[in-house]
């Protein structure tokens, strides 16, 4: 809660019990990377272990017959046992407040917190908690907020009960229930018992500064607690990161979709994998969908209502659900093969989506003819003998008529069909195609939102793998078996003349490092080099790796642009590309990059001297 406290502005935890404020406790670490800015809003109490009187507003005075109440860094002392408070960022930081805290004998930790979803992030969010009461003794709870906060990101519930380093109970991650309670019955008694054997945790505690107090006439036990089993410790179930993609962007896409009050989905569905993703993010959706009304979610089976505009529907069958609210719609164009275009169509027949199939080529025509009309000029192909510009041109004008008829069949096709509302348009471009920007600004990228624009190619695969196995879609064995194709040039003899890796001059794989190494790494091109030459020095040579990075870098900085249009995308991966709050880099650069390229160019001369001396010493 935002509490302006002698005219600075803190966020707070206010804590109650029986209609009263006990305390009032102020974060001391405000988390300031990534996707969040913090101190921009607030400032973090740095006065440790001190309190003052907070004069409440008369409103609440009111409310709770009290005056003033408690405000700082205190904790709870009730009749039985002491709790105390941790708040989200301050869990992450290297000497968080339950150290102090359990030295000076709080045996009950509590944080309410705010952590989005990441791949793989539980891992870590569990091993912190547990962590922390391994070495300390201790009952930590951990509560997470659950749900899209109308951003990118989704936070992704694993609400937890931990003691002594064990799990006691675990919370659900995703789940499109608004609130879930999580409760586990424990021994105050074993976490004495524990911190009595730790040696070094005594002598430490014995030297602690003691945090100020705030009495509570309250206790947490009583004498007829004796005969209640305790809850016994568990092991915690992990997620693969296939499974976390068919349900957290799942989820992500159901809240956008149920406050946006729109009535649908519409997708470009082109038949490769990652459009194929986006679709089957939607099938999951409605499974979850089903899965909750099922369960006697009676908001769930609300917003499904207003969604399909039926106040008496019961939504049961996913396939049935899927085409009300996704419009699927296939885009041809003379450079399309006819392999992609049954793909696409079969996929929709399998989730049960409404689809369209159209061709483009008119408007292609037209648009191309306006030119010629204007400039007496006529771009060709580079197979038909054209510049590397009237290629490139060619190509473009497809994929942004591509993204105009999206935005129109998205405001009017529910119209054409007779029904209410407005689609959202989805968008299907992955993190790596966004870091290099291979894409077309204002093409089928653009959309209104992307569910998978936080997600490597390869994490994608692996989820559409996913799909086959569970989701009993056979249409995905030959969509993961094609070479992934934008489709944009002549077809050679019927067939696909263009893949994506030729075009980008690299491998999907390839890119997921570099992504890695430029953003959570720091580096630049000299740094990624130096990385690189270690890392890969069994299978590329440091020339090979030198031409690689300098490629990169080149083509990274000459499409920086086009993530100040990226659309607003789930962000699930620690190298998203993305401009407007992630990765706060220049989108201008020198692509030449004449000091570094100069640098690792210097370094290659003094590698392949030193390895040709090596060489001249073998007999």
């Amino acid at each position: 809660m935002p509490v302006m406290h002698r005219n600075v502005r803190y966020n707070c935890r206010v804590i109650f019990l029986n209609r009263r404020i006990l305390l009032i406790r102020p974060k001391m670490a405000l988390a300031n990377e990534g996707n969040y800015r913090e101190l921009r809003w607030f400032t973090p109490w740095s006065r440790t272990r001190q309190t003052e009187e907070y004069f409440l507003p008369r409103m609440l005075q009111s409310l709770t017959k009290q005056e003033t109440v408690p405000f700082g860094d205190a904790v709870l002392a009730t009749r039985d046992t002491c709790i105390g408070s941790e708040i989200c960022e301050e869990l992450w930081t290297p000497h968080s407040p339950h150290v102090d805290m359990g030295l000076d004998g709080v045996e009950i930790f509590t944080n309410a917190s705010g952590s989005h979803h990441v791949l793989r992030k539980a891992h870590a969010r569990v091993d912190l908690v547990t962590m922390a009461t391994t070495k300390n003794g201790g009952i930590y709870l951990l509560a997470n907020q659950k749900g899209c906060d109308g951003d990118r990101l989704y936070y992704d519930g694993c609400a937890l009960i931990a003691m002594n380093g064990h799990i006691l109970a675990q919370g659900s991650q995703f789940s499109l229930d608004d609130v879930e309670v999580l409760t586990a019955t424990l021994d105050l008694e074993d976490v004495r018992s524990y911190r009595a054997e730790i040696s070094s945790r005594n002598l430490a505690a014995s030297k602690a500064n003691p945090y100020p107090r705030v009495k509570v006439d309250f206790a947490l036990s009583s004498r007829e607690d004796l005969l209640e089993p305790l809850s016994e410790p568990l092991e915690w179930k992990y997620h693969s990161p296939a499974e976390e993609i068919s349900l957290g962007p799942a989820c992500w896409l159901w809240d956008f979709l149920r406050r946006s009050q729109q009535a649908g989905f519409f997708l470009p569905l082109s038949g490769g994998v990652d459009s194929t993703a986006t679709a089957c993010l939607v099938y999951s959706m409605c499974r979850q969908v089903c899965e909750a009304v099922n369960n006697g979610n009676q908001e769930v089976l609300a917003d499904v209502r207003t969604i399909v505009d039926q106040l008496d529907y019961t939504p049961r069958d996913p396939r049935e659900l899927c085409g009300r609210v996704l419009t699927t719609c296939y885009m041809a164009s003379e450079n399309s093969s006819r392999e992609t275009r049954d793909r696409a169509a079969e996929l929709a027949r399998q989730i049960g989506s409404h689809h369209i199939g159209l061709d483009i080529d008119p408007a292609v025509k037209a648009v191309v003819g306006i030119f010629s009309l204007v400039t007496g000029k006529r771009p060709l192909f580079a197979v038909h003998g054209g510049s590397r510009r009237e290629n490139l041109a060619l190509q473009n004008v497809q994929a942004r008529i591509r993204m105009v008829v999206a935005y129109l069949f998205a405001q009017l096709s529910l119209w054409a069909r007779g029904a209410r509302g407005g689609l959202l348009v989805l968008g299907s471009a992955n993190v790596d195609e966004s870091l290099l920007g291979y894409l077309t600004k204002y093409d089928c990228s653009s959309a209104d939102i992307n569910p998978i624009g936080g997600i490597s190619k390869t994490d994608l695969r692996a989820f559409v793998h996913f799909c086959l196995e569970h989701f009993q879609l056979p249409a995905l064995e030959g969509i993961l078996a094609a070479p992934a194709t934008a489709e944009l040039e002549p077809l050679a003899d019927g067939r696909v003349s263009q893949t994506d890796e030729e075009d980008m001059g690299m491998t999907y794989a390839d890119l997921s490092v570099y992504g890695r190494l430029r953003k959570v790494a720091k580096t630049g091109p000299y740094g990624m080099f130096c990385k690189l030459v270690s890392l890969w020095k069994d299978v590329c040579s440091p020339r090979q790796v030198a031409d690689k990075v300098r490629w990169f870098f080149c083509k990274y900085s000459m499409n920086r642009h086009k993530m100040t249009t990226l659309t607003p995308a789930y962000h699930a991966e620690s190298y998203s590309p993305d401009d407007n709050r992630f990765d706060l880099r220049p989108f201008l650069y020198n692509t030449s990059w004449p000091w570094q390229f100069r640098c690792i160019e210097a370094q290659v001369l003094r590698l392949e001297s030193r390895g040709c001396q090596d060489l001249d010493g073998v007999d």
